[in-house]
């Protein structure tokens, strides 16, 4: 019951064709594919910048063994500003069109150096 055999993927692959189509099928692919690679792109700049604070933080405890004790004062708290909500529709369209700009300065940035 663990695996799925060949007659099992078949039956499910002719599901998501009856339940969506033969045309959307590709377009939801894609989408899917998309933002895995800007969820990707994300994640490793993440963990690039946890990288470099860290290594930052370390610099400094080097350079500045003997901190001074700083007493904390009380700041007032702001009230939480509302982010207006947006669909998942709209988010989908804004990361597409953030990849699209990225990528369009990728290639200008290979054809500089191509130059």
């Amino acid at each position: 019951m663990g695996q799925l055999g060949v007659p099992e993927l078949l039956i499910i692959a002719v599901v998501l064709i009856m339940l969506f189509g033969a045309k959307k099928l590709p377009e939801m692919a894609r989408g899917v594919g998309r933002s895995l690679r800007i969820f990707k792109s994300e994640t490793a700049k993440l963990r690039d910048d946890d990288e470099d604070g860290q290594t930052t933080v370390q610099a400094q405890a080097q350079t500045q063994p003997q901190a001074q004790p700083v007493t904390p004062q009380q700041i007032p708290a702001a009230p939480p500003v509302a982010a207006p909500a947006l669909s998942a529709e709209e988010q989908a369209r804004q990361l597409e069109e953030q990849a699209a700009r990225l990528r369009a300065s990728a290639a200008a940035g290979k054809a500089d150096k191509q130059v």
